[in-house]
C-alpha cells in the first residue's frame, strides 16, 4: 500500500512539473509574441549611409536597447515591447539626432526607411573657406572648384567639388585629419590651383587668383 501511495506521489508530482514547464513555455512564447522591432539606415545629408553610428531606443527617460549601423548606415533594433520611444542616435564627426514618439507594435518591424539623417559637427570638423578672383581683382562667380588630397607618394585623390557663389566664395568641410589639400579653381579654359596643409578642427582660409580677366582675356 505504501509503495502505491508512494508511486501515485511520483506520478502527480511529474504531472505537476510538466504542467509548470508547459506553462513558462507558453508564458515565453506570449511574451516573445508582444514585442516589435524597428529598421532603417543613419545618413548624410546628401544620402550615404554613416558605418558605425550608435542608435538607442529611449523609454522614459532610460535606455532599453542600442545597435550599432553597419558599413551602409543599416541598423535593426529587436525585442522591443510595444509603446512609443524616442530614438537617439550619433556618429563621431557628426552632431547627435533624436527621432521622437516612434510608435513599436506587436509582432511587426517599423521601417523608419532613411529618415535618421546627421549633420556635421563643426567642432570637429576642418573647414576650408576660400574666394576665387579674377586677374583684374573682381569675384570670380560660378567658378568650379576641385579639392584633391595630396598623397604621400604626390598622387592626388578627389574629395569633393563645388561652385563659387555670388561673392565668389566656396567652403569645404571634412572630419578631423591632418592632411594636404589641393585646391583647382576653373573658370572656362582658366584655372590654378593652391595646397593646404591642414590638422586639428579649424576653419583654414586661402584665396586664388585666375590668370585671365573677367572678360575671358588675359
Amino acid at each position: 500500500m505504501r509503495r502505491f501511495n508512494y508511486i501515485k506521489f511520483r506520478t502527480s508530482l511529474w504531472t505537476a512539473l510538466v504542467a509548470t514547464a508547459v506553462s513558462v513555455i507558453l508564458a515565453s512564447s506570449a511574451y516573445g509574441q508582444s514585442t516589435g522591432g524597428l529598421k532603417g539606415k543613419v545618413r548624410t545629408q546628401s544620402g550615404s549611409g554613416i558605418s558605425g553610428a550608435t542608435i538607442v531606443a529611449r523609454q522614459n527617460g532610460a535606455d532599453v536597447k542600442s545597435a550599432t549601423a553597419n558599413g551602409k548606415g543599416e541598423f535593426v533594433l529587436d525585442g522591443l515591447e510595444t509603446g512609443s520611444y524616442n530614438l537617439v542616435f550619433d556618429a563621431k564627426g557628426y552632431a547627435s539626432g533624436v527621432l521622437y514618439s516612434v510608435m513599436v507594435e506587436k509582432n511587426k518591424f517599423n521601417n523608419l526607411g532613411e529618415r535618421l539623417i546627421l549633420l556635421p559637427d563643426q567642432g570637429s570638423m576642418v573647414i576650408v573657406k576660400g574666394s576665387i578672383f579674377f586677374k583684374d581683382g573682381t569675384s570670380a562667380i560660378g567658378a568650379k572648384v576641385d579639392i584633391e588630397s595630396v598623397n604621400s607618394d604626390g598622387s592626388f585623390k578627389k574629395l569633393g567639388t563645388g561652385t563659387t557663389n555670388i561673392s565668389g566664395e566656396f567652403t569645404y568641410r571634412q572630419v578631423e585629419g591632418t592632411a594636404k589639400l589641393r585646391v583647382t579653381a576653373r573658370y572656362e579654359k582658366s584655372s590654378s590651383s593652391k595646397e593646404i596643409d591642414v590638422s586639428e578642427p579649424a576653419i583654414y582660409r586661402l584665396a586664388i587668383s585666375l590668370d585671365v580677366n573677367r572678360d575671358g582675356k588675359p
